[in-house]
């Protein structure tokens, strides 16, 4: 397909941009995110039949989980940076094809180390196409669209989530885990030929004359470690003691780095992240909610499925479709808050949505073995509302505090933002469930939980604190939405 017949007008005016264009940009890039963000939910349905086939424990099974976003948080920034480097629309494909082959080398995985070796590759490509994947839906709408495309991908990304699970509980009643990641490349091919032949480098990496700025190698090895230690020392996989030496070490190490990459990127003339846009106030606290948020939702997604499954010995297709209702909140809240959003202002979605969090996280503290299945249900329906409420507003207030010509950057930080987030709470969620069932002597594999109330008490009882950290990390959140005041949307942009 030719540029002149995808380009009817200059790359650098997107405001003017044909709308048959732009959805056929977005349909592209959205195929991507949604098998991406799938792929996730699957991960959490089959983590407990993962863990069987490997005959792993719960501490070893988080891995599979924690590995991945572990290394999406790491190259996100860099990969980001590479994108308005190199092309974004290039580093999308790249990202496409290490996404595929990772996911078929998780299949035929022989042993637990080379399928958590499988999924850091799958992770490096989910990393590439997710940093410059925001960048690029905006470049193709108008600025006075900001909501609405951000809203658009949101959607699909929680279609993904929605399905992800529903698809991995059927796949399950009748075939092993391997088959779901072989399945997966046949979307990511799809999304592969969509995004080579309708993809437009000007346009999607809004391409301007002049030198191309140098990669900051030393800014994206240290952030990458720093991220890596930091997530380390939350999960703790090998038990170590709080006070010893490796653990205060880690800690001096983390500190050190993090100062030292300050001062890198501060002193850099091609820095692979301008710290200076954090003296922007709305940009700083929106940033600030936005890993709260992720914070405290992703402890849903990596419970939710244990409690259902392990916990309650749901199957796993009844599984999926209880947890379906997260996402499906989600993308009806996420596709009206992103309209409404350019029309009325962020500011109200985002602070209802964390609103709505607060109470959820609360009810979640509540929940018993046998609490009524309704119940559960209706509470993740309002789970994922909230996500939606808040999630889209606040990404377009970080969006519209910067101009776009920063786009590509600060997309590949919101998505890391949200990354870490999620590594993080994944991390906090499972130190503190597997901590409490370790200290009553219950390190145990997930499918022995079933059966067994001392270890069903002792879980609960780890569910309980996670939820009250959740809540905690949801009221902050909260605090921060009511005091940011996003600058409005200009209707002639």
């Amino acid at each position: 397909m030719s540029e002149a017949a995808e380009s009817p007008t200059s790359p650098t005016d997107p405001n003017d941009r044909a709308d048959n264009y732009k959805w056929k940009a977005f349909t592209a890039i959205g195929i991507a995110f949604f098998t991406m963000v799938a792929s996730m939910g699957m991960v959490f349905i089959a983590l407990t039949q993962i863990a069987d086939t490997f005959d792993v424990t719960l501490r070893s099974a988080s891995w599979v989980v924690i590995a991945q976003g572990l290394t999406i948080s790491a190259f996100m920034m860099p990969m980001g940076r590479m994108g308005d480097i190199i092309g974004r629309k290039k580093v999308h494909l790249i990202g496409l094809v290490l996404f595929g082959t990772g996911s078929v080398f998780t299949a035929i995985a022989p042993t637990f180390g080379l399928l958590i070796a499988s999924r850091v590759y799958t992770a490096i490509g989910n990393a590439m196409g997710q940093s410059v994947g925001t960048a690029m839906v905006l470049s193709v709408f108008p600025a006075r669209e900001r909501g609405k495309a951000i809203g658009a991908q949101t959607t699909a990304v929680a279609v993904g989530g929605a399905t992800g699970p529903v698809i991995a509980g059927l796949v399950l009643q009748f075939l092993p885990w391997q088959a779901l990641f072989l399945m997966l490349t046949i979307p990511i091919g799809i999304a592969f030929i969509a995004g080579f032949f309708i993809l437009d480098e000007k346009i999607v990496s809004q391409q301007r004359g002049g030198p191309k700025p140098a990669f900051d190698k030393v800014g994206a090895i240290v952030s990458g470690v720093t991220i890596t230690i930091l997530v380390i020392l939350i999960n703790n996989p090998f038990g170590v003691p709080i006070l010893s030496p490796l653990i205060i070490g880690g800690i001096a190490s983390a500190f050190g780095l993090f100062a030292f990459f300050v001062w890198w990127e501060l002193n850099s003339d091609s820095p692979m992240l301008d710290l200076r846009m954090f003296r922007n106030v709305v940009f700083s606290l929106a940033v600030a909610t936005r890993f709260l948020g992720f914070l405290g939702t992703t402890a849903v997604r990596f419970l939710m499925p244990i409690y259902l499954i392990s916990m309650r010995d749901i199957g796993e297709a009844v599984a999926g479709g209880v947890l379906f209702l997260t996402s499906l909140g989600m993308a009806v809240a996420a596709s009206s808050s992103g309209r409404m959003g350019d029309k009325i202002g962020e500011r109200p979605f985002t602070i209802v949505g964390f609103t709505m969090l607060v109470f959820t996280a609360l009810a979640f503290i509540f929940f018993k073995a046998d609490t009524p299945l309704w119940i559960v249900m209706v509470v993740l329906l309002f789970n994922g509302l909230a996500m939606g409420l808040w999630g889209v507003p606040n990404n377009s207030t970080i969006l519209g505090s910067v101009g776009r010509e920063q786009f590509g950057v600060v997309g590949a930080l919101t998505n890391l933002t949200r990354n870490v987030g999620n590594v993080a709470g994944q991390a906090i969620a499972s130190a503190v469930v597997v901590g409490v069932m370790v200290a009553d002597g219950f390190d145990i594999p997930l499918s022995k939980i079933t059966g067994d109330k001392g270890a069903s008490d002792s879980f609960m009882n780890g569910w309980k604190y996670a939820y009250m950290l959740v809540t905690f990390f949801s009221l902050i959140g909260l605090a921060l939405a009511i005091v940011t005041k996003p600058k409005r949307l200009d209707p002639e942009e």
